[in-house]
Parts: structure tokens; sequence; C-alpha cells
């Protein structure tokens, strides 16, 4: 059993938390979308009300270790949690990670303070899970919280090797970590029938173990994004130019015939939005799967498609989501994607939503309110799907 923050006495000790503040900006260094920031304040809170001195981490972005650039600072970070928090002390950002500045200002805490370290992975120790690296960060505090869910299935320093230093009465799962892998198990175990998947993405590589695993459980299974032109070539059909994974055709192949012997209803694409040119200005057309030119690539799924699986949803109890249906970045090829948001929002399901790209597609579909759960992490609700143990919950109960 995993424990939570709750079990553990945490009464104005200096409390890590390790967050997932890795949050989509704009180009201008906007953020558009908060929501990771937001679903830490329970963890947060909890800490400032038992006068922690409270000390959150985060990576942002793949910076260059070693190397201080601004635009992967957490400095907007810290500016939307102060607004978010509310708490009448201002929220100080350490100008490094486990140097000088952070030391200082960590052992200067008060109770109820709160300090944001600078992004981790600026320290080259933290993607390599480096010991050295994980005990300075430990000498900071007493206590270890991880509450970054997005970041689980990662064997990083802040949430592996850090984790491990501490014993189970000091190391717990932070709020939003319990519930997401909570939700997840629940519903992978006992979910209302009909059970539907709806996977899209790129490319069926990095879904396939999910793909394998989700057939041992689902009445039905939608497959749209780059990945269906994988099992349609494999079908016999011309794809044109459209992204294919041509050595893992025998893999489709196998995934649709296990499917037939399992009585999972699978369902492909009927139709697609085709481009002769990867780009927004180029030309492009509604046309069925088995008619694509030979040069011309697919790059959404088009209405019939969405027609088809909007009727495919209508008797889902639990649908799980993981994957856009097209190019969705391009508003051109946007529409499959939206659409099959809205139908999700629509049913009267158990909707999941796994993150990344997906719960960017809901958010400007604008349905992450209608969705029962929305997952903070693309990669580790993937990982949980797959019933792949997670180096940072694996940490928490060592």
């Amino acid at each position: 059993m995993m424990r939570t923050i709750k079990d553990i006495q945490i009464e104005g000790k200096r409390v890590f938390i390790r967050c997932d503040f890795n949050v989509p900006k704009d180009e201008d260094g906007n953020i558009t979308d908060d929501r990771r920031i937001r679903e830490a304040l329970p963890t947060i809170r909890y800490c400032i009300d038992r006068d922690c001195k409270v000390i959150l981490g985060s990576h942002y972005e793949r910076p260059e270790p070693g190397k201080y650039e601004e635009k992967y600072s957490l400095a907007p970070v810290v500016r939307r949690l102060t607004r978010l928090l509310k708490i009448a002390d201002d929220i100080q950002l350490a100008s490094d990670v486990v140097g000088p500045d952070a030391q200082a200002k960590a052992a200067a805490l008060q109770g109820g303070e709160v300090l944001v370290l600078e992004n981790l992975r600026y320290e080259a120790g933290e993607t390599k899970n480096d010991m050295a690296f994980a005990k300075a960060l430990a000498s900071m505090a007493d206590v270890y919280i991880n509450d970054a869910f997005g970041a689980c299935h990662r064997a990083h320093a802040s949430i592996d090797a850090m984790a491990r230093l501490y014993d189970k009465e000091h190391k717990a799962a932070g709020f939003l970590l319990a519930k997401e892998v909570k939700f997840f198990e629940k519903t992978l175990e006992d979910p209302v029938r009909p059970f539907v998947a709806v996977v899209g993405g790129s490319k069926v590589s990095g879904k396939l173990e999910a793909l394998r695993q989700l057939l041992d459980k689902v009445d039905k299974i939608i497959i749209g994004g780059g990945m269906a032109f994988t099992f349609l070539k494999a079908q016999g059909f011309e794809v044109g130019n459209s992204l294919v994974e041509d050595d893992l055709l025998d893999e489709a192949r196998t995934v649709m015939i296990k499917a037939r012997k399992e009585g999972v209803k699978f369902y492909l694409p009927v139709d697609v939005v085709c481009a002769s040119e990867f780009s927004e200005s180029g030309i492009a057309k509604y046309l069925p799967t088995q008619e694509i030119p030979k040069g011309w690539m697919g790059l959404d799924i088009g209405p019939a498609s969405s027609r088809l699986f909007r009727e495919v949803l209508n008797d889902a109890q639990t649908i799980i989501w993981n994957g856009p249906m097209g190019v969705y970045e391009m508003d051109k090829y946007a529409k499959g994607s939206m659409m099959m948001s809205h139908y999700i929002a629509e049913t009267h399901a158990t909707t999941i939503v796994g993150g990344g790209d997906t719960a960017d597609v809901a958010q400007r579909a604008g349905d992450v309110d209608e969705m029962t759960f929305v997952s903070t992490g693309g990669g580790a609700s993937l990982n949980l799907i797959e019933g792949k143990k997670l180096p940072g919950i694996e940490a928490l109960k060592a």
C-alpha cells in the first residue's frame, strides 16, 4: 500500500514536495494551461496549514544540463502559483537547484513559507538519477512528498533516488498522485461495461503494449491518429505518404487477430482528411481510406469516421482516451480530435482522459469540465494501462 501525506506526521517540518509544473506556454512565454499547477494546490495548502516549511521542486521541459537559460526558468510558474495560493507571504524562487542560494533560502524558511527551487533539470544529476544530487536535495528537508504523477514513470533523482533516502515514516504520496493511481487502478480492475478504449497519436510503437493489455480488458477499441495508417496498411490498403511504421505491420496484424479472438470490436477510420503536403497551406480533401492517392498523406480522421465513432461510443459506460485523432496542432487538421473530445464529453460514461496531448485537446475543445477525470500524465497513465511499475511509486513503497 502506498502511504499518503495524511498517514505521516508533517506538522512544523521541512517538507520537500516533488511537483509537476511542466506546463504548456505560448511563444511569448505565457502559461496556456495551468491545470498541473492547480492540481498541486491541495497538497501544498495542506502543508502550509500545518505550519510546514515548504520546498517545491519540479522540472520544466528539457534544458541543457549545467546551462541556465531563462526560457526554462520556473519564474512564470512561481508568479502563477503566488496568484493561485493567495498566501500573505510571497513565494520565493531560488536562483539555483542545490547551490548556495537554494541552501540559504531553505535554511531561512519559516513555518508556512514556500520556496521553489529552480528547474531540477538544470542539474545533470536529475535525469541521471544521481545519488549525490539526490542527497543534496534531501539535505534540505525532513519529509519527502511525491505529487508529480506526470513524471512518475521516469527514474530521475528527485523521483527515485531521493525518495529512497527517506524511511516510511518520512515519505508519502501527495493528494494528486494518490488520486491518479487510485482512479486508474480501480477503472482497469473493475470497469463498468461496455468499456471502450479510444487510442490515437502518431505512432503504434509507443502504444503497442498498452493496446495488448487493453484487449484483455475492453469491449471495443477505436483507433485514430497517425497510428491508424499502420493498421490500414497491414490490411493491404494504399496509404500514400501517411505516417507508417513498416517494421510493425506484423504486430498490427497480431493485434487485430487477437481482438477478433477475444471478441473485442476493433474500429479503424473509414475516411481521412488527405493533403499533398504536411502544411497548413496545402490542398486538403476528404477521402475514403481505400482511396488515398500515392504521394498524399492522411492528417486527420474524416467526417464519416467521426460519425461512426460517435455511434460506437453511444452505449459506452467507461471510456479511456489516450491520443489525438490527427495533427491537431494545425487548425486545419484538428477537427477530428475536437469532435472526438465533444462526443466523449457528451456520453453518460465515466470518461478518463490520458494526460499530455489528449488533455491538451480536451482543453482546446472546452470539454475538460465535462470529463470525469483528466490525468496530468500522458506517459505515466500509459504505463499504468500497460501494467508497468512506475519508478516514482515503487520508490515510495520501498
